[in-house]
């Protein structure tokens, strides 16, 4: 079959690899399309995955198309979106139910062979079946949705606050749109992106802007949630939040990046930092979620290229063209 390849840091591009089969219990899926993230940057300069070679994608769904011989509930031709988590389940955290956080984390796409290809395998019981009026190139979106699940979670958001997200890429539209569901009373979105910043203004945020000074909130945001990994942006997010708020640790940042915070102030006005890793026990609600209408696929994913230009997606994510970003086989 024809994959991505990411060889060694910086070198990346399609190749015949051989076909997956399924463990035991696990099944092969057929990949549908498989969404790009900054996660697939940071296996491309070596960063995530222990060792390379490696086929990313952990965003993606499919259908199956063979199945090991103890999976029970699945069958051949079902859809299905998968679950890129891993966990050992044996670990000091996983027994805590803690499993993102597992010693031994693993997933498909970063640690073991992933979904920008034609096929890939995964185990049952991390698959999601489909209802039949989700169609599978749009499921790839359920994976980020969760992550963006599990950060609310986190935040355990209380009705009526107002809310401020640092970036308009697609997981900072999603945690506008959980913003919304969830009972917010302001939603402002800043980004340098005007493209972007149009898109959240179409989705009905509460302001738009290229910096939180154009908004006026004179006492801070109950939550400030940072969707960059920006170094810059996470020390201005730092500064917006209110007495009693949250600032959410939600982009992914260089290892690199660092960020000044006042001890003081954090201590004299209760302010709560903290940070929201992949998915945890969210999945499966983000495929009702999804299933239901919450994200309109064709707003939220930009660019469909078939993946012999996985390479050139890489080049356009990086370059903060768009929004979702996939790669079809």
């Amino acid at each position: 079959m024809k994959a991505a390849v990411i060889s060694s840091p910086g070198n990346v591009g399609v190749e015949t690899v051989d076909d997956p089969a399924p463990d035991p219990s696990g099944v092969v899926v057929k990949v549908a399309a498989c969404g790009l993230c900054g996660t697939d940057l940071h296996i491309l300069r070596g960063e995530f995955a222990p060792t390379l070679p490696i086929v990313p994608g952990h965003e993606f769904a499919g259908e199956i198309v063979a199945v090991g011989g103890r999976v029970r509930g699945l069958a051949v031709g079902d859809q299905v979106a998968v679950d890129p988590s891993l966990y050992c389940h044996e670990c000091h955290y996983c027994r805590l139910g803690r499993n993102n956080l597992c010693e031994r984390w693993a997933a498909i796409g970063v640690t073991v062979p992933g979904g920008a290809a034609e096929y890939a395998a995964a185990p049952a019981a991390n698959c999601v079946k489909l209802p039949s009026h989700v169609r599978a190139q749009d499921a790839a979106l359920i994976e980020p949705l969760s992550c963006a699940v599990r950060g609310y979670d986190i935040l355990r958001s209380r009705l009526a606050g107002h809310v401020l997200i640092y970036g308009s890429g697609t997981m900072g539209l999603m945690m506008l749109e959980l913003a919304k569901r969830t009972g917010a009373a302001t939603v402002d979105v800043v980004d340098l992106n005007e493209e972007r910043l149009a898109t959240a203004r179409s989705l009905g945020c509460s302001a738009a802007a290229i910096s939180a000074d154009e908004v006026e909130r004179p006492r801070g945001w109950d939550v400030v949630i940072d969707a960059t990994g920006n170094a810059e942006a996470i020390q201005d997010g730092l500064g917006r939040v209110g007495k009693g708020g949250t600032f959410l640790q939600f982009g992914v940042a260089d290892y690199a990046a660092r960020a000044v915070i006042e001890p003081y102030r954090i201590y004299n006005q209760e302010i709560t930092i903290t940070g929201s890793m992949a998915v945890l026990h969210s999945y499966e609600r983000a495929a009702e979620l999804f299933a239901g209408g919450l994200l309109d696929p064709e707003v939220f994913i930009s660019d469909r290229l078939p993946l012999a230009d996985y390479a050139a997606a890489l080049d356009r994510f990086r370059a903060g063209r768009g929004r979702k970003i996939q790669v079809v086989p």
